[in-house]
């Protein structure tokens, strides 16, 4: 299946039936009056967070989704049926922009939240609607009310509780392998991962969503290499995993580069809680591990960890540094939708 994770789609409602006039015309009925049925109301179009999708790929080959019309009223008082609704299903993250994506119309990250995308329109009133004492046959019917066509961007940003960042070839792809049962490709060249790849990985009876995005490079944030599109699917997640190649040569500037495309980014991923971990120690003697540790807390880097994806040394210590900061951002969500307790956990009426 591929990827897609950023879409175009129009969307349209239903225009509302047209009134009807019509008038009694049976034999044996003196002044039979008017008796013109209502119009019909349009059908919504409504975006749903459905469960079992992880990608946009479908709104690649459908992009317009327009919902049926009323139907327009009938003599002998008869209203016009409703058009049917229409739903775009979309994966549990999506965000729904207006066309100039920057404004947010909507962000689906519960599992069947729903959201009205155009409401479909009102149907006309018939002729039976303007019976007065004065007007005793009016020729007069409403029209149904127009259709409301919008254009759309879908941006899907991944539900994880971590999130991996990295140089390319920095070990984030052999990590996931190690940790979970997913199977994202991994080679000895750069760019091997092109897409983001969802994990879920186990420790002390807890487990998380880990997700491994493609490695940036300096200039990310102005489009070199893959950029930085893809740091969207982080920026949910409750931590950071930075994992840094130990047999690069040049360590403090990898470090720093990854530091300086999270501040360039923005939304909030340079103040997000982040566990430094130097990664493909088996490659290095005990020296080798305490010199680079040292350097990299030295310009910053706090509380740096020692691991080997490959070997899966100090994997376990990885995950448990993980653990606290994934508990602490799902209390305080759970918290948030509790909305019954102060700040000091008591209840007040």
């Amino acid at each position: 299946m591929k990827f897609l994770d950023l879409c175009k789609v129009y969307v349209r409602s239903g225009a509302g039936g047209n009134g009807c006039i019509s008038f009694r015309r049976e034999k044996y009925i003196e002044y039979g009056g008017p008796d013109g049925g209502d119009g019909g109301k349009g059908g919504n179009v409504w975006a749903e967070a459905v469960d079992g999708l992880n990608t946009l790929i479908d709104f690649r080959y459908q992009q317009h989704w327009f919902a049926k019309n009323g139907q327009g009223g009938m003599g002998r008082n008869r209203t016009g049926s409703d058009g049917d609704d229409i739903v775009l299903r979309v994966p549990v993250g999506t965000e729904i922009l207006e066309d100039d994506e920057e404004t947010v119309i909507a962000d689906l990250t519960e599992l069947g939240q729903r959201v009205l995308l155009a409401r479909g329109g009102n149907g006309g009133w018939g002729n039976l609607h303007f019976k007065t004492s004065t007007n005793q046959a009016p020729r007069r019917a409403n029209p149904g009310q127009e259709a409301v066509e919008r254009t759309l961007w879908l941006r899907l940003k991944l539900i994880a509780d971590v999130g991996l960042v990295g140089l390319p070839n920095a070990g984030k792809s052999t990590f996931l392998a190690a940790t979970s049962n997913a199977r994202p490709k991994i080679a000895d060249y750069p760019f091997t991962t092109l897409h983001p790849n969802l994990g879920v990985v186990g420790v002390d009876n807890t487990e998380f969503v880990v997700a491994d995005i493609p490695g940036l490079i300096e200039g990310a944030h102005e489009g070199r290499g893959l950029g930085d599109i893809f740091l969207g699917h982080v920026e949910r997640s409750a931590v950071l995993l930075h994992l840094i190649d130990g047999t690069s040569g040049t360590l403090i500037e990898d470090y720093q580069t990854i530091v300086d495309e999270l501040a360039a980014y923005g939304a909030g991923l340079a103040e997000k809680p982040r566990v430094t971990v130097l990664n493909k120690i088996d490659a290095l003697d005990d020296e080798e591990r305490a010199f680079l540790k040292d350097e990299l807390e030295a310009v910053g880097a706090e509380g740096v960890m020692l691991m080997s994806g490959a070997s899966k040394e100090g994997v376990t210590e990885v995950l448990r540094a993980l653990r606290p900061h994934v508990e602490d951002l799902r209390e305080a969500e759970a918290k948030e939708l509790r909305g019954d307790e102060d700040e000091d956990g008591t209840w007040m009426p």
